[in-house]
């Protein structure tokens, strides 16, 4: 498997788009306090009995981030010869753009895929990389990943790659009231 990885701009959205987002969800974390909260929390894996098909395109694909101005955004693809195989968005300077906290030294990872056939393969990772990168040599300190506490997978990724959870949000997701935030930094 030879991947090559690419900066695409914002008018490449819909092939990138065609590369789904789509989880099994086996487990989820369920986050407990630790003496009230003064020690931080801890995470706790608990089966998903019976386990589902969360496709996170389901409330519209990746061209709905057109909406908003993306031009300080970078877009990744992977490519194995001529099938986009992944790809990953880092959001930086965009005004109102929440998850940015109007910080200029702050990156957001705003969306990482990778085919289902092709996961487990270190694609991941060299998206992840090439977004924390890109958002370094932009003067950013740090980089913002948001997924969910059904997002087990991911959840171990970003903890691999040395990211840190420093929040968890309960109802943030009305369209899934039972899905608690989870926020990861990255020292860059």
């Amino acid at each position: 498997m030879n991947i090559a990885i690419r900066q695409e701009t914002a008018n490449d959205l819909e092939g990138y788009a065609q590369v789904p987002m789509v989880l099994t969800v086996r487990s989820r974390y369920r986050a407990e306090l630790v003496d009230g909260g003064l020690g931080g929390w801890t995470l706790n894996e608990e089966p998903v009995v019976p386990p589902y098909e969360k496709d996170y395109d389901e409330l519209g694909p990746p061209t709905r981030w057109l909406k908003r101005d993306i031009s300080n955004w970078a877009v990744f693809a992977a490519y194995d010869g001529q099938q986009r195989v992944g790809g990953a968005a880092v959001a930086w300077n965009t005004p109102g753009l929440h998850m940015l906290e109007a910080r200029t030294d702050l990156a957001s990872l705003w969306d990482i895929r990778v085919r289902r056939e092709y996961r487990r393969s270190g694609i991941g990772s060299q998206l992840f990389d090439k977004c924390a990168e890109w958002a370094k040599r932009k003067g950013c300190t740090r980089l913002k990943i948001e997924t969910q506490d059904i997002n087990v997978p991911a959840c171990r990724f970003y903890a691999a790659k040395g990211c840190e959870l420093r929040g968890i949000h309960h109802g943030m997701y009305p369209e899934y009231p039972d899905e608690v935030q989870f926020l990861w930094y990255l020292n860059l």
